[in-house]
């Protein structure tokens, strides 16, 4: 049987943890929101200024904010704004973070971008799951035909992920 200190020391410690939990949901949630609305006013002033305008902010903003507010975390932010302005992502947003989003943005590819968000919020990966993940490129394995079917929402079947076996390519 467990003393009565333990089990009050033991409620504490959890309500921390969740405590802190939801303080790092809510803060990594208001960063993706910022960051999206931070790519939207680079969008709209490369347009206006020229592409070299992430360049020039940037090197304002490593000295009056901070060093990480730099060239490629700005390239970054517009980035995501261009390819999910369209999109509605308030659900998305909700479920992952900006680690999520930082790791597929080098991607180039905005159906294979889905595809990997897709599987980070339908498994529930960490950043870490989502980074090994694309390093083991199964969208690339895909054949074109589930490509499509993923692209087009389709529902798909067992034998579109796994080939038959009885086939042999040379």
């Amino acid at each position: 049987m467990e003393d009565k200190y333990y089990i009050e020391l033991k409620e504490k410690a959890l309500k921390v943890e969740i405590f802190d939990k939801a303080r790092d949901y809510a803060k990594d949630k208001n960063k993706v929101n910022a960051y999206f609305e931070m790519g939207e006013l680079l969008f709209k002033a490369g347009r206006e200024y020229g592409k070299n305008i992430i360049n020039n902010y940037s090197e304002k903003l490593m000295i009056e904010v901070g060093k990480k507010y730099n060239y490629r975390t700005l390239y970054r932010m517009r980035k995501f704004y261009e390819l999910f302005s369209n999109e509605k992502l308030t659900t998305m947003w909700s479920k992952l973070s900006w680690s999520h989003y930082r790791e597929v943005l080098s991607l180039k590819n905005i159906n294979e971008i889905k595809f990997y968000l897709n599987e980070c919020e339908s498994k529930n990966l960490t950043q870490r799951q989502l980074h090994e993940l694309i390093k083991q490129k199964p969208y690339n394995r895909l054949s074109i035909e589930v490509k499509n079917k993923l692209i087009n929402k389709e529902q798909l079947k067992v034998n579109d992920l796994i080939p038959n076996p009885i086939i042999i390519i040379y």
